[in-house]
């Protein structure tokens, strides 16, 4: 998380880091206005470019994230999210948890990907103005990632920003305090059925490079699945678009079933999964 948000002074200072490296995006949900982020939001970053008079799509922008997409899919959503960290620690909070049922997780999990074409794309470019300005509606009404980084840390070091808090900041703060709350009881509920560059970087992992394979010493024993907190059948599906590759399966397996390896190789990796966040 620190390779995302290292800008430690900008959290002393209360101020934004606008420096070279804003111009690269991350494939994390990273909001611009957090003081420590030292690289840009894709999702803010095709909102703001699509909002501009001057452009029309965000080529670049899309084409960047899709090139981290095809090299690991949601790799990124298990390692370095600053937000799935979050949600990570919420998690470990010791409450009864909540399995959602299948039949609700089955429908619920396509809504990100509802975000993403009619909240990323569809409505900034229709509801342009005059000028062809729009606002970036997922940012400014939906990511809770923006309030948790960005304004309360702005907030608490500038009071005079205070003032100009309004029915916006409440909508936010209300979206934060309830994905906050079912965090508590549900695992990453947000990543689940919210967050749309989840939803795109997982329609690559069938096809991304960095993939799980389940060699011929499966058993069908399921551990896999009774294991994985996102309820994924691994041993059927190990690539699903669901998977964030926490790896806490491969760590499950009592037979070694499950590989992780890149470029489509039949040896599995080296790669420690077992890196602590």
């Amino acid at each position: 998380m620190l390779a995302i948000d290292g800008n430690l002074i900008g959290f002393l200072k209360g101020q934004i880091y606008k420096g070279p490296m804003k111009k690269v995006c991350m494939p994390v949900l990273n909001c611009y206005s957090c003081p420590g982020a030292l690289f840009g939001c894709p999702i803010g970053s095709i909102q703001a470019t699509i909002g501009s008079s001057k452009f029309n799509f965000a080529f670049y922008v899309v084409g960047l994230l899709s090139l981290f997409a095809i090299a690991a899919g949601r790799l990124f959503c298990g390692y370095i999210c600053p937000f799935g960290l979050f949600q990570d620690l919420l998690d470990k909070i010791p409450l009864k948890k909540i399995k959602v049922p299948q039949k609700v997780n089955k429908v619920l999990k396509y809504l990100k990907y509802f975000i993403l074409v009619f909240f990323v794309f569809v409505l900034p470019f229709a509801l342009q103005d005059k000028y062809g300005i729009s606002d970036p509606y997922f940012c400014k009404y939906i990511c809770p990632s923006g309030i948790l980084f960005g304004a309360i840390p702005l907030i608490s070091m500038n009071r005079v920003l205070t003032a100009s808090l309004g029915a916006l900041f409440g909508l936010k703060f209300t979206v934060l305090a309830i994905i906050t709350m079912l965090s508590m009881i549900f695992y990453r509920p947000f990543c689940r059925y919210l967050c749309p560059l989840g939803a795109f970087l997982g329609m690559f992992n069938p096809i991304s490079l960095y993939r799980l394979k389940i060699n011929d010493k499966c058993i069908k024993c399921r551990k896999c699945e009774r294991t994985c907190k996102l309820d994924i059948p691994t041993y059927k599906t190990p690539n699903s678009p669901e998977c964030i590759r926490c790896g806490e399966c491969i760590k499950a397996c009592p037979v070694k079933a499950i590989e992780h390896s890149f470029l489509f190789t039949e040896k599995s990796t080296n790669m420690d999964l077992n890196i602590q966040k």
